[in-house]
């Protein structure tokens, strides 16, 4: 047999060295002892032993450890020392140490910090896409799976949580030496352990014990959600257990809050993560983080199957396990919420997040070619989390409900315990329908953008006499998304809906001839189409009287998309549209979306001279809408609105009275974490009382909680020069450790009303990206430009963007897109306002 010839050696894990290893390595495992002290500073020493099986060739075995080389200590195979070859990021294994089938090598070595999230009382790991070998030796690769053994030595008083359940525990001096079981078969991204201050907490439900750790101090917060946290997950269990015909595959199903978590949570094998402030509602809380609560633990839970026993080949396929999370997830909110209206919730969720990215010029299709494993965090954001599920519901309608099912059993079953891709999954599911499957993933998978429709409406004695809708893409090519949606005729005492099939260019709605005049029509009235739907002017007055909830979401979406394109309806006119329906939306979920969309409206789509006197009058409407309204959670987010303006004296007033005072307006219940949002919407407007933030930082009992808004307080600052030094700070690394709170602080630094002094720290922004790219989490790019750059609307800023990717023609493609879809606001908003580009 000829040796495979070896790939070369570079930083990362090219998508060569990844093929090659799957070629000569197999059967792997990882025995790790990790020794935690109890300062987070201190440098943590760990070893471990790696086995696998090797075929024979004359290339060196790469091991990836990005870490500087006097991380390594030591190095041994098969029980004899050699020395250590460091190079790119890889410890080469020469193959005269080796020999063809079982070997074992062994490392000592100081363990990697860039993803071993160290507090003070706790850590905890996150590995995903490619950091394992941020943290360890391993071959960090999705299809290399392994079962990892693990032993941690922690301060005496903490709690710790990996992938295997508790072996055993022993005292050693101040410490307690904690040895795991070997996990399920996993890949080295689905590594995980936690460790800290945490209670945990047991509970059976359904025949399965699950142990959970947090750190929340709050009773009615523990009170309130203990019983949904672990009642939501056994339901979601029992679904995917119907839905799939396969039982939870793997050994134990625990899961941890971590406070500030830069995720809403990661799908670890046994040890989900989560980001705690998702998982705990007090009494206050809405209709809204209620569902997201529900969506995020049954996405995480469905990871189970989709991602964890059945995981991608390689990274550019990491859609693939996120699409079925958020498809299967939805469907579970279904069952697990009382009076849930999936269509809706479907709707909100996830048209305005995927047009959030798919209308701008840094748009991404769903999938991404991926050479090196590096690049695999730029892949992840709106596209993968929201149009991916909108593409998965047309692909249901397309093949029916039950065809897809049985193809995502039979695609399960095949690859269970293994790696597929998505063209694995297409070659099957292209069994159960006589639709071409290949034509139809083309343009919704590997194309970016979404159709724009018109339509022509001819009548002859007030009946329809021709209905024809037409589709092309947006940037104004002739391409075709062939889709399922409804328009809907409606009339004075009636609404008659029609289902379009848009197979082609153009369609020619035959059902509609012969009926009568319609008073309006509303597009896309189920919102299931995809893309930007004409808007029928004689529609705009008549919102309101549309009596199915999931129409009026449609009608405010297409509205909002409508202006932003700068078609029929401008923002000053929407605005005083939203502002007019406000009394009237009697949807909750809707009332969120009107209230968003009316803020943005405000802050981002209307000039600053403007403000004053809008101000006065979107003041007005939310405050007697709040008072007229009976349902407390309504009432809620008409004051959160209200809250969001207050742009007057008189609104910052009454605000700073209730914060002072503790007492929310009649009908509306305020928590703690409410309180600390209104000292911070005082003190970014420059409130004049002294140390408004300390006095609420005194306040907040949670020790985490408090460290946040402390960490905060200089962003806000009234002094210029004490926000200059704060974003300073943050060119250290070591100050953007806690991702969630930088973002929190840039978005109150770079808020509308601070623009003027906060545009001077836009270019050292932009400068930081790449290194931001480098040294944070896979959402920390977006996240960052979108804090810092979604709140301007000047041409200058627009320019400065321009200017900043014209000087950088090698920019990384992948960066250029996001700062390109964090740019679309200020973008579209010198454009609307100032007629700029």
């Amino acid at each position: 047999m000829t040796p495979v010839k070896g790939p070369a050696v570079e930083s990362g894990v090219s998508q060569e060295l990844a093929k090659y290893r799957k070629q000569t390595l197999s059967r792997l495992g990882y025995s790790l002892q990790f020794g935690i002290p109890a300062g987070k500073e201190q440098p943590i020493p760990a070893s471990e032993t790696i086995t696998f099986h090797w075929q024979a060739g004359k290339a060196p075995v790469q091991i990836d450890f990005k870490e500087q080389r006097d991380h390594l200590h030591s190095v041994s195979v098969n029980g004899r020392e050699i020395p250590v070859v460091f190079e790119s990021e890889h410890i080469l294994i020469a193959p005269a140490y080796l020999k063809p089938g079982a070997n074992q090598v062994s490392i000592r070595f100081t363990a990697g910090d860039l993803s071993l999230n160290r507090n003070e009382e706790y850590l905890y790991t996150l590995l995903v896409p490619d950091r394992a070998r941020t943290l360890f030796p391993c071959f960090d690769q999705p299809d290399l799976k392994a079962s990892f053994t693990l032993t941690l030595a922690v301060p005496e008083n903490w709690q710790a949580m990996s992938n295997g359940a508790v072996q055993d525990s022993s005292r050693q001096g101040n410490q307690t030496r904690i040895r795991f079981a070997p996990s399920d078969t996993i890949s080295t991204y689905l590594f995980s352990f936690v460790a800290g201050k945490f209670e945990r907490v047991t509970k059976t439900l359904n025949g399965r014990t699950m142990h959970f750790l947090h750190r929340e101090t709050d009773p009615e917060k523990i009170r309130l959600s203990m019983e949904p946290i672990f009642q939501i997950h056994a339901d979601a269990l029992t679904f995917l257990e119907a839905y799939t015909q396969i039982p939870y595959p793997f050994r134990k199903f625990d899961f941890v809050a971590i406070p500030d978590f830069q995720y809403g949570g990661m799908e670890h094998v046994g040890a989900i993560q989560y980001k705690a402030a998702n998982l705990f509602l007090d009494g206050g809380a809405t209709r809204d983080q209620k569902i997201s609560r529900v969506t995020l633990l049954a996405h995480e839970t469905a990871h189970m199957w989709f991602g964890d026993l059945v995981t991608m080949r390689w990274f550019n396929d990491v859609w693939t396990k996120e699409v079925f999370a958020n498809f299967i997830a939805d469907k579970i909110s279904q069952v697990s919420l009382a009076d849930s209206n999936y269509d809706l919730e479907f709707l909100i969720a996830h048209f305005p997040a995927a047009y959030d990215v798919d209308r701008t010029e840094g748009a991404n299709p769903i999938g991404q070619p991926l050479a090196n494993l590096q690049e695999a965090g730029t892949l992840y954001g709106g596209i993968i989390y929201h149009k991916a599920p909108i593409m998965m519901r047309q692909l249901e309608r397309l093949m029916g409900k039950d065809a897809l099912r049985n193809g995502l059993r039979e695609y399960l079953k095949k690859y269970a315990y293994g790696n597929a891709s998505w063209a694995d999954l297409i070659a099957i599911l292209d069994t159960y329908t006589p639709a071409d499957l290949n034509d139809w993933n083309h343009v919704w998978v590997n194309e970016t953008g979404r159709p724009r429709f018109d339509y022509r409406l001819e009548m002859s004695n007030n009946k329809i006499s021709q209905f024809v809708i037409s589709q092309k893409g947006e940037e104004g090519s002739a391409r075709i998304w062939p889709q399922l949606f409804e328009v809907a005729l409606v009339y004075p005492d009636r609404v008659e809906e029609l289902t379009v099939n848009m197979r082609r260019s153009q369609v020619t709605l035959s059902e509609a001839v012969g009926k009568e005049k319609p008073l309006f029509v509303l597009f896309n009235s189920s919102g299931q189409g995809y893309g930007l739907f004409p808007v029928d002017p004689a529609m705009v007055p008549h919102v309101a009287s549309l009596k199915n909830p999931v129409m009026r979401a449609a009608a405010y979406i297409t509205l909002y998309e409508n202006m932003l394109s700068g078609q029929l309806i401008t923002p000053d006119k929407l605005l005083a549209t939203y502002q007019a329906l406000l009394p009237h939306e009697p949807e909750e979920l809707n009332l969120r979306l009107l209230t968003s969309q009316l803020s943005n409206l405000f802050w981002r789509y209307s000039r600053p001279e403007n403000r004053p006197s809008l101000a006065l009058q979107l003041e007005k409407a939310f405050w007697q809408a709040m008072e007229n309204e009976p349902a407390p959670n309504k009432k809620k987010l008409l004051f959160q609105g209200y809250q969001s303006i207050a742009f007057s004296r008189e609104a910052q007033d009454r605000l700073f009275t209730i914060w002072q005072e503790q007492k929310a307006p009649a009908g509306v219940r305020l928590t703690e974490d409410d309180y600390t949002a209104l000292a911070l919407t005082l003190a970014v407007r420059d409130y004049p009382v002294t140390g408004l933030l300390l006095q609420q930082a005194d306040r907040i009992n949670n020790p985490d909680r408090k460290k946040r808004l402390l960490f905060m307080i200089p962003a806000l600052s009234s002094d210029m020069q004490v926000r200059d030094a704060f974003f300073a700070s943050l060119k250290d690394e070591k100050n953007r450790e806690r991702e969630a709170w930088v973002t929190a602080a840039l978005g109150y630094l770079h808020h509308p009303l601070r623009a003027t002094t906060s545009v001077r720290y836009l270019r050292e922004s932009l400068d930081l990206l790449e290194e931001i790219q480098r040294t944070g989490d896979i959402f920390f790019p977006e996240s960052w430009l979108r804090s810092t750059l979604s709140a301007y609307q000047s041409p200058e800023v627009a320019t400065l963007v321009r200017t900043f990717l014209k000087e950088r023609p090698g920019f990384n493609p992948r960066l250029r897109a996001k700062l390109l879809q964090a740019a679309d606001s200020p973008f579209r908003a010198a454009r609307l306002l100032y007629k700029a580009e």
